[in-house]
């Protein structure tokens, strides 16, 4: 049998296993197992070792005076009453101060809560006895729970939960302690490659829990037993199985195999297991008389402010607890030498590290007077606090650092310097990155920056032959030309309509208008002495198609015409005609003055998202720098398509800043420079002055002073930064380096920010027109049918 067991019903089944001679591997077994008596063979085998000891040890190293036991089942009170019995009596310091059975969350929770309300600040050590989806449940919420401390607590969780990955907002906001037990050791080639299987599953995690890991192990330990009984057999096939024929299987529904006592084969089995040393994703697997791990190893795992589980010691059955050398470890630590010379590396780079003009032309005999720059000031600073001597060295390779299996200590640049104990300090516009943290140490940063897009500069654009056109937009002056159309359709249309846009032409010798009807047509008249004769007239309307336009052109032009509206509503056409070119010509004069004074720049690129968005504009880094590091690691949508483009056309990166900087200049604006932004800065100070930096930063990082593992400067350099920091030298220095120094003019800086009208910005004017134009069809309407009914009226009384 394998599997794995509920405690309450393990005792049933051990007793079948013994009873039956049936061999029995489990992931674990429950704290409290009855053993059989001395002599007789037990059928039972446990994966997971005992750990209760560790526990002891773990709060004995951390120095716990009195610690507060949770446990959520009967087996977690078995594994307190095996704490007790290893504890020696006067001898060990601490002891179980409090001890709460929790059924949920919720009832952690609140027992928590209960002692906040007791002793608000003191310093309370918890070991938490339970599931690990319960166990990472309780933390969590925790680290949710407002009412409930964080510094003050440290959590021992007693079961194998650190094997599981746990929630990024534990480790980014928990600001509590964890200490916890690991079994699969990931840096083991047999785990790393058991991984490597494992992620290719679709439903695989990244690591593996430490329950899946045991019945894992113990599958292979029964199938390492049974490929050695089958290989015994193959080769004495009476010795191992009697009568039974080689290579023949046995019939489970059968009873064959079966004696009174149980399984014959079961005892040979059981044995066998106990003889099994292989290697496993739990390190290796041995077993003692009882069934029971033996020569097996725990991982003691921390979790901190703001860290990810860190390996701190190791627990053996053998040797206990043994601590393993962390970060701040690894180096014994020294005092600072006042007689010592220490040794600065850094690299040349503008403005930070320069070579100095000599006056004689003879170089100084120390090394740190051959340069200067911002680095040097900094050093110079910092060495005066520390009131230590020190000397330059230039990095041999030109390099800031990265991993290089090649060399000695697998990094190369400064990083590498330190690592060899070649230098004693790096101060260089180095960025601190995780990668170098782990090999070196880096104070607080000096300069904040981020990557930044640099650009050419686009060239000025002088006012083109067309460019009065461009105070309005396009849309404007479509929508002027659709309103002088409009304008002159109505003006003529109401002219039609309305009687009072019409005059009477006689012909002849005509001398009384009334003579001439409405409708143009001859009357009849006598002459002084009585003779009748006939006088011809005409009605004439002076608002033509033609001089419809020619009166609303002279109204754009302001200068008006040798017509003019009679009538109500072609008044009311006019009006908010000039009304309209009087609102327009003003903006177009205020705006046309800006437009053809101002030298224009147009910028192609404004942000990482118009490059992300383009192809003709190429961009790219420095090839295996940091900027490169986190385009290539980065997560965002964003960055992770611009990795995608840089990678695909790999002649985009370059070999050092000045090539990319040289690239920029001679692309014409068609490549653009991923650079950090106190180098872009610089740069754009420099002559020729055709660089610019556009958009937003993209990160935000830091340059560190760099120290080796465990050094005395650390701490030190660490209180120079920010004294300098406080007092303002920092700032200081980026202003004597970056901008007191600059070659490019900046006083004769034109306003560029005035930009074409919209038609969203004059709109109003286009509905008074339009809505003047409405109402004077309306009047004309009214001006028709008012006439028409007077007409109508005379003529009935001149038939009467």
């Amino acid at each position: 049998m394998i599997g794995a067991v509920n405690p309450d019903s393990f005792d049933i089944l051990h007793s079948y296993s013994n009873t039956f001679q049936m061999p029995f591997v489990t992931p674990w077994f429950p704290e409290k197992v009855l053993t059989p008596s001395s002599g007789v063979v037990d059928f039972a085998i446990s994966m997971r070792p005992d750990y209760h000891h560790a526990i002891i040890d773990t709060v004995r190293h951390y120095g716990w005076k009195k610690i507060i036991y949770l446990y959520d089942s009967h087996d977690g009170l078995l594994r307190l009453q095996q704490i007790y019995q290893g504890l020696k009596p006067g001898n060990d310091t601490f002891q179980v101060e409090t001890v709460k059975r929790i059924q949920n969350v919720s009832d952690a929770l609140d027992f928590l809560r209960s002692l906040e309300e007791l002793s608000r600040w003191s310093n309370k050590y918890v070991v938490l006895d339970c599931p690990t989806e319960m166990a990472k449940d309780i933390v969590i919420n925790h680290v949710r729970d407002v009412t409930l401390g964080r510094r003050n607590y440290h959590y021992l969780l007693s079961g194998l939960i650190m094997d599981d990955r746990w929630d990024n907002e534990v480790i980014e906001y928990g600001a509590i302690n964890i200490t916890g037990f690991r079994i699969v050791d990931g840096s083991r080639r047999y785990v790393k490659e058991f991984l490597e299987r494992w992620r290719q599953s679709p439903a695989a995690r990244d690591s593996i829990s430490a329950q899946a890991a045991l019945i894992y192990d113990a599958v292979f330990v029964l199938v390492e037993v049974l490929n050695k009984k089958k290989k015994t057999e193959k080769n004495n096939p009476r010795r191992a199985g009697g009568s039974q024929q080689p290579n023949t299987t046995l019939d489970c529904n059968s009873n064959h195999g079966w004696t009174s006592h149980g399984w014959e084969q079961g005892n040979k089995i059981a044995r066998s297991l106990r003889k099994v040393e292989i290697e496993g994703l739990t390190g290796q697997i041995k077993f003692n008389d009882e069934g029971r791990r033996r020569n097996y190893t725990l991982d003691v795992v921390e979790m901190t402010v703001n860290s990810a589980p860190v390996k701190v010691a190791e627990w053996t059955d053998i040797n206990g607890y043994q601590v393993v050398p962390t970060k701040r470890d690894r180096h014994p630590k020294s005092e600072i030498l006042k007689n010592k010379t220490y040794i600065v590396t850094t690299i040349v780079e503008e403005p930070y590290i320069m070579e100095r003009k000599y006056e004689n032309g003879k170089p100084p005999e120390k090394m740190k007077d051959r340069y200067e720059g911002y680095c040097k000031d900094l050093a110079d600073l910092i060495t005066r606090k520390l009131n230590i001597s020190w000397d330059i060295q230039i990095v041999k390779d030109g390099k800031y650092g990265s991993e290089n299996p090649t060399v000695p200590g697998g990094w190369d640049g400064m990083v590498g310097e330190l690592i060899r104990k070649e230098a004693d300090i790096a101060i260089a516009p180095m960025t601190i990155t995780s990668e170098r943290e782990r090999v070196i140490d880096f104070s607080k940063p000096f300069m904040s920056l981020g990557i930044s897009i640099m650009i050419k500069k686009p060239v000025k654009q002088n006012p083109g032959v067309f460019s009065f056109l461009n105070p309005l937009s396009k849309e404007i002056w479509v929508c002027v030309i659709f309103s002088y159309i409009g304008v002159s359709i109505v003006l003529f249309i109401v002219s039609r309509f309305s009687p009072y846009e019409w005059r009477v032409l006689t012909i002849g010798s005509s001398r009384d208008p009334s003579l001439v009807s409405r409708d143009g047509t001859l009357q009849h008249s006598h002459g002084p002495q009585g003779s009748p004769h006939t006088q011809h007239t005409s009605m004439a309307n002076d608002f033509s198609i033609l001089n419809s336009l020619w009166f609303a052109l002279g109204a754009i032009m302001q200068q008006g015409g040798d017509i003019s509206p009679r009538s109500i509503s072609g008044r009311i056409v006019g009006s908010v005609w000039w009304f309209f070119t009087l609102i327009l010509i003003s903006s177009y004069t205020a705006n046309l003055a800006a437009f053809l004074t101002v030298e224009r720049m147009v910028t192609p690129i404004n942000s990482p998202e118009d490059l992300a968005a383009q192809t003709e504009v190429q961009y790219g880094t420095l090839q295996h720098g940091s900027t490169w590091d986190f385009f290539r690691r980065s997560q965002i949508e964003l960055y992770k398509q611009m990795w995608r483009f840089m990678n695909e056309n790999k002649q985009v990166f370059v070999n050092s800043y000045d090539e990319g900087i040289q690239r920029v200049r001679m692309s014409k604006g068609k490549y653009a420079l991923l650079i950090e932004s106190p180098k872009n800065d610089y740069i754009n100070e420099r002559e020729p002055c055709d660089t610019m930096k556009v958009g937003r930063n993209l990160d935000a990082k830091g340059f560190g002073i760099a120290t080796p593992l465990g050094s005395p400067l650390r701490d030190s350099i660490n209180l120079a930064v920010l004294s300098l920091k406080e007092s303002g030298e920092l700032a200081k220095l980026m202003n004597k380096w970056w901008y007191e120094r600059t070659e490019c003019r900046h006083g004769d800086k034109q306003d560029t920010s005035r930009n074409e009208l919209l038609l969203s910005n004059v709109a109003g004017i286009f509905y008074i027109l339009i809505g003047g134009l409405l109402l004077a069809l309306a009047v004309a309407l009214v001006e028709f049918c008012y006439k028409s009914h007077t007409e109508a009226t005379r003529a009935k009384k001149l038939m009467f």
